[in-house]
């Protein structure tokens, strides 16, 4: 009887924690920079060409592949899931509306009221910078459902329940507000003087697409949002929803 070995630590994902894996799916944690997929202007290592290599363990000629389900910005981290076959990729992306999405994010200043839905209609202009338009027709309805669990004197704790899922949706609804996300170059101060986007993907709930099960998986807050807003006790995600 041959006795299931374990991967050895060559064909383990360099830079990602992997925090579940069966035959359809792989949900990883993702660290802050980098990217989900590569574009055509940049070639670096991203989590899809990391965890190619990772269910090819170590065979160039395997064609085990992952499929892209969804993103997180470079600057954010986070879970993702990947699907393992075209037919698992799809269902996920199928059935997205009803997978449950929940960030934490560190803003500058205090929001009023301290809970509610901020939507808009989201575009994106030819320096790929997404910003609202009033235009519906122009446009893409969605809807950023935030809670305040901290203040400082100059900071907020938000959990982010992402409704809609738009590119840079979080960071440009709440730095529409006035609130931009600690750490944002692109959309946020311009004397920001982080090095690091206070943006974290803590918990996804989807149905896996071959059992049926719903799964959801969260993570801890990262050390960066304690240095910013001291210890955190913030409730189990989706406690206020």
């Amino acid at each position: 009887m041959a006795a299931t070995k374990r991967p050895t630590t060559k064909y383990q994902p360099k830079g990602l924690t992997v925090l579940h894996e069966d035959r359809d799916i792989i949900v990883v944690e993702k660290p802050s920079g980098l990217l989900s997929i590569g574009t055509d202007r940049d070639k670096s290592r991203t989590v899809h060409s990391i965890l190619n290599e990772y269910v090819r363990k170590g065979d160039p000629r395997s064609r085990n592949r992952v499929y892209i389900v969804h993103r997180l910005d470079r600057e954010t981290s986070g879970i993702l899931v990947l699907a393992k076959s075209e037919a698992a990729k799809t269902f996920l992306q199928g059935h997205w509306q009803e997978t449950d999405k929940h960030y934490l994010t560190v803003v500058y200043g205090s929001l009023e009221p301290k809970s509610g839905t901020i939507s808009s209609y989201l575009t994106e202009n030819s320096a790929f910078t997404v910003y609202s338009t009033p235009d519906p027709a122009a446009g893409k309805l969605s809807h950023t459902e935030y809670v305040t669990l901290k203040e400082t004197d100059r900071l907020s704790l938000l959990e982010i329940h992402l409704l809609t899922g738009r590119k840079h949706q979080i960071r440009v609804h709440l730095s529409e507000q006035g609130h931009p996300v600690v750490g944002d170059k692109k959309y946020g101060k311009g004397n920001d003087s982080y090095g690091t986007l206070a943006l974290h993907a803590r918990s996804l709930s989807f149905t896996h697409p071959v059992n049926g099960r719903r799964m959801t998986f969260e993570i801890g807050i990262p050390e960066f949002f304690t240095r910013l807003v001291g210890n955190i006790e913030a409730a189990p995600t989706g406690e206020h929803h």
